[in-house]
């Protein structure tokens, strides 16, 4: 990774900050987004050790908004050179929120701010480039209903956060395919259950659920990102694309997530919400 610039969404906690650490630790230069100022600093430092001289940078911005998604992008875009986007930022939800865009919480985060910072990153992905998009198995079990992406009718955290992972898989299927022949690649990841802050705001049940379960069967943040590392820079895989991994190995995703027509109906609307 000597030479390469990686850029990562949600890299101040969990799987993604040890992925920064551990690739810039392998020589690349680190671009991340983050919401938490104190958080950021402390991720910029943590890079700084593992790779004193590369020049590490951080961009602001809350990535549930369109505007922010997008201003975010142009700014990562005059970067002279992006060798891996890892999409890796998201949340869930226990209580329905909207944004500002009149979209839902966690649809706008966890799916669009992929969708959005990806296609404006794309001219500037030369061959050879990777995406790496962080999904999870628990979208098994999740079906789109295209008639109410926003969850309106109802809404119930954990099952809409399956959902927005159905929607990373079908995103980086179509993005796959509408990148064969350019010579950059995109795959897709579960990263493991795992340890990190993630659950921990969204109250309720939900995260009643989580105290108790991460320290019976949650691996480390350590584990976990191992999958993000190895799409990142393994030789191994500079020539795979579209498809769906765990622990560094290839995984079959649900039928669902395999639904060349939902992928493609997903991404026509997603580029309709983004006005892209």
């Amino acid at each position: 990774m000597q030479g390469k610039t990686v850029v990562i969404t949600g890299a101040t906690s969990g799987i993604g900050e040890v992925a920064a650490v551990r690739l810039a630790e392998q020589g690349a230069r680190i671009v991340f987004t983050a919401r938490d100022k104190a958080r950021a600093d402390d991720t910029l430092a943590a890079l700084k050790k593992a790779n004193p001289n590369a020049g590490h940078a951080v961009h602001m911005a809350h990535l549930s908004r369109l505007a922010e998604k997008k201003r975010v992008a142009a700014e990562l875009a005059r970067e002279p050179q992006i060798d891996v986007l890892v999409n890796n930022a998201g949340a869930l939800f226990n209580k329905r929120s909207e944004t500002p865009d009149g979209l839902e919480m966690t649809f706008a985060l966890n799916h669009m701010a992929y969708f959005v910072i990806t296609n404006l990153l794309l001219d500037r992905l030369k061959p050879g480039a990777r995406i790496v998009t962080v999904a999870s198995n628990a979208h098994r079990g999740a079906r789109l209903d295209f008639d109410d992406l926003q969850s309106r009718r109802s809404y119930t955290g954990f099952p809409v956060y399956s959902r927005s992972k159905l929607c990373n898989i079908l995103f980086n299927r179509e993005l796959a395919r509408r990148l064969s022949g350019t010579g950059v690649t995109a795959n897709a990841l579960h990263p493991g259950f795992v340890a990190t802050r993630f659950g921990n705001d969204s109250g309720g049940i939900v995260r009643a659920v989580l105290k108790v379960a991460k320290p019976i069967g949650a691996i480390s943040p350590e584990e976990g990102a191992q999958t993000v590392i190895y799409l990142a820079s393994s030789p191994d895989v500079a020539q795979v694309s579209g498809e769906y991994f765990y622990e560094c190995k290839p995984a079959t995703p649900t039928t669902e997530a395999r639904n060349d027509q939902d992928a493609m109906r997903l991404w026509d609307v997603s580029k309709q919400i983004a006005g892209l």
